[in-house]
């Protein structure tokens, strides 16, 4: 063990490196981590929920836009919507287009299946008639 010599010239032992009290220390830091590691993980998968959220609230309300130029301009709005919306997203769009409105439907990807078949973003454009 060493010593060490305080400003008020009290002494006080401090555990040499590789003692028991160290041991000790560092088996109770891997605990609380255990402890805290399934917190941690539902706080990662939560916090990408709501990203994947978000996303694809934005690419519903682009799609949604973009199929409605395309009505504005006589083509097919469900072939704008489809174009403006990545690969994965394509299979879990619904389309609907009533007069000179466009709404997309998405569904964000889910880390429980259950909550997947649940959420659903809208994204809505209209075209005012001339």
């Amino acid at each position: 063990m060493s010593r060490l010599v305080t400003r008020e010239g009290e002494v006080s032992r401090v555990a040499a490196r590789g003692s028991p009290t160290r041991a000790a220390e560092a088996g109770q830091a891997r605990g609380e981590l255990l402890g805290v590691l399934p917190l941690l993980i539902a706080l990662a998968l939560a916090v990408f929920q709501l990203l994947a959220v978000g996303y694809a609230s934005v690419l519903a309300g682009s799609a949604a836009e973009a199929g409605a130029l395309a009505l504005a301009v006589g083509g097919d709005p469900r072939a704008g919507v489809r174009e403006a919306l990545p690969g994965w997203s394509r299979a879990r769009a619904e389309i609907h287009v009533s007069g000179g409105e466009v709404a997309v439907r998405l569904r964000p990807p889910a880390v429980l299946r259950a909550l997947g078949e649940r959420l659903t973003v809208t994204g809505e454009a209209a075209v005012e008639a001339p």
